[in-house]
């Protein structure tokens, strides 16, 4: 058996979340079929492992999973096969071979999000599905000022949705960015961490948004820290606006931080 690691791409508009679920579309359920198409459908079949569960209607910029294949293939085949069966809205972008040893969800060690916020007074119907709405003005010197909070080591318990099977809420964020672009009218923040929750990065949206806009005192997200109260944090994001950037594994990314940054 071969392992081989693949990153992809998705619109996850139509598709209900990335794990397998009888009777609906899901990305791992796509892919898994496709995977098991191509081996001539071994048995027993091929399981495709994930970085990770993204939800229904979040998209991926640089998803990864890895699979055992019976046959040692060119990765060159693997790519075209794959891309040659797989939906409009997928699309593989990388294939490699790597060691028997390679888990692509538990040899992570940090992941990338990008949250797009489309504003106005009302909602741009080519955004819909590709980013969130906001109606409220938003002050970015705020906004840039609360994701400095979100920043380090912290318990995240007011910021993870009830569902969440994760042992323990504490997270790092290595870095939380903001950036308004004006022809588009959209905001985009960028979180890079050791992991994410459930509906985490939306959550932490809702939250700086609501800062932005005066809806919330500028220095509330340390006292969510030490409230550990979902109820507090209120806003989910609409999952539209998620998007998965990227994945990155040890000694894969020379950028990837062995520590936190010092606070500024």
């Amino acid at each position: 058996m071969i392992r081989y690691k693949i990153t992809f791409i998705y619109d996850g508009t139509n598709f209900n979340g990335f794990q397998r679920q009888p009777g609906q579309r899901t990305v791992e359920g796509v892919l898994t079929q496709k995977v098991n198409v191509m081996a001539k459908h071994p048995t027993p079949p091929i399981v495709v492992y994930g970085s990770g569960r993204t939800d229904s209607g979040v998209h991926a910029l640089a998803q990864v999973a890895h699979f055992d294949f019976p046959f040692d293939l060119p990765t060159t085949a693997i790519y075209r096969g794959l891309n040659s069966m797989l939906p409009l809205d997928m699309e593989v972008t990388k294939v490699e071979k790597v060691s028997d040893h390679f888990h692509a969800r538990y040899d992570v060690s940090g992941k990338k999000y990008l949250y797009r916020l489309a504003l106005g007074e009302f909602q741009n119907p080519f955004k819909r599905n590709y980013t969130g709405h906001w109606k409220y003005p938003i002050d970015m010197q705020k906004v840039t000022h609360a994701l400095k909070d979100l920043v380090g080591e912290h318990d995240f318990s007011s910021f993870v949705a009830s569902g969440s099977t994760a042992h323990t809420n504490v997270r790092v964020i290595y870095s939380a960015t903001a950036n308004y672009d004006p022809a588009a009218n959209e905001v985009s923040i960028e979180f890079y961490g050791n992991g994410f929750l459930y509906n985490m990065v939306r959550i932490m949206v809702g939250v700086v948004v609501e800062i932005g806009s005066g809806i919330r005192p500028e220095n509330d997200i340390p006292r969510l820290f030490q409230v550990k109260d979902r109820n507090q944090a209120r806003l989910t994001m609409p999952a539209a606006g998620l998007y998965l950037e990227k994945v990155y594994y040890e000694n894969e990314d020379p950028d990837h931080p062995t520590k936190l940054p010092p606070k500024p």
